[in-house]
């Protein structure tokens, strides 16, 4: 009698885990659109808790901000410098401003009935930061590169969040063409990028590399080995990512190969994240974010849910066309929110 007891009262167990994990999966996995919302509200909150680290209340914020102003154009420095000035005057109340501010994004996001609020306010917050805190990826000083997080990590929030807009249609506030338009012409960016002189000369790969922040010894000899393989051949490197950058572009916005696209972007900004962006330098302190190739893979897998969408999700859309009904599993709206 005990173990039957025992075996019941296992049973119940179970059963109450796989229930607690269903109620988590709906919640916030319910369909790939919501997915990808909590991983955004996930990368949101990653930001706002390196807000709160000890060298953001220092000099050493500050100074990180004013030394992107040499060499940019006069409205963007001296609009840079101004912002700095600013939060200098009170930099404990205006760095917890900040940090706060993404902490609330993140967990609306996360919340199903805040969803839009907190999306709208991260493209306000999104436009605040890559221009005072980013200068707009550098994309102004002909420094900009792939390999180290070029356009600038917080642009790609701003574009992941239009795409997973809780609403009735693929695309979010993009739309399907919206979103293609969008995905070529960011990747079209990235490949002419690779061929700006900075970029393209013998060492520059290999000198991107070696600047690359890192925190870990392990990480510092992948970077070192892939340093030393790329020196003296940054032309060829830089043409052959500018190719394979418009052919992702192009090819994924022509719904040619677009799932092996994607993954091919997927595993690029993998490498770009490792080797050129050290994980954003999380590990090794002061990083306000985990820099663009995270947010890049979190992209791809946006469109893709946008221009090649689960066989489930397919299956549904037929399925009224042919007069059936689609089974429970399939019922859930995409992104419903």
């Amino acid at each position: 009698m005990a173990a039957s007891t025992a075996e019941t009262g296992g049973a119940l167990r179970a059963s109450g885990g796989v229930s607690a994990t269903s109620r988590l999966r709906s919640y916030f996995a319910s369909d790939p659109r919501r997915t990808v919302q909590t991983v955004l509200g996930l990368v949101w909150l990653l930001d706002g808790a390196l807000q709160f680290q000890s060298f953001m209340y220092s000099k050493g914020f500050i100074d990180m901000l004013t030394q992107m102003v040499a060499g940019q154009p006069h409205w963007l420095g001296s609009s840079m410098n101004w912002a700095a000035n600013l939060a200098s005057k009170n930099l404990t109340l205006a760095n917890t401003v900040f940090a706060l501010i993404q902490v609330f994004i993140g967990l609306g996001i996360l919340c199903r009935p805040t969803v839009k609020a907190a999306l709208a306010a991260s493209f306000g917050w999104t436009l605040v930061v890559w221009w005072f805190g980013e200068a707009f990826g550098m994309l102004f000083m002909n420094m900009a590169n792939p390999l180290t997080g070029a356009p600038g990590a917080v642009f790609l929030y701003g574009l992941i969040g239009l795409i997973v807009w809780p609403n009735d249609r693929p695309g979010g506030l993009l739309g399907v063409r919206g979103t293609k338009t969008a995905w070529a012409a960011l990747w079209l960016v990235m490949a002419w990028l690779w061929l700006l002189g900075p970029n393209s000369t013998a060492n520059a790969t290999h000198d991107a590399i070696n600047a690359a922040p890192s925190g870990m010894s392990w990480l510092s000899t992948v970077q070192d080995w892939v340093a030393s393989a790329a020196q003296g051949n940054g032309l060829v490197i830089a043409l052959v990512l500018a190719a394979v950058s418009a052919v992702i572009g192009i090819g994924v916005a022509a719904g040619w190969q677009v799932r092996p696209l994607l993954a091919t972007a997927i595993v690029l900004n993998l490498a770009y994240w490792v080797l050129g962006q050290g994980f954003g330098g999380i590990f090794q302190g002061g990083a306000t974010d985990p820099n663009a190739g995270l947010l890049f893979v979190l992209l791809a897998f946006a469109v893709g849910s946008v221009l090649a969408p689960p066989i489930r999700r397919r299956a549904r859309a037929a399925a009224p066309a042919a007069g059936g009904t689609p089974p429970p599993e399939l019922a859930s709206i995409p992104g419903g929110v």
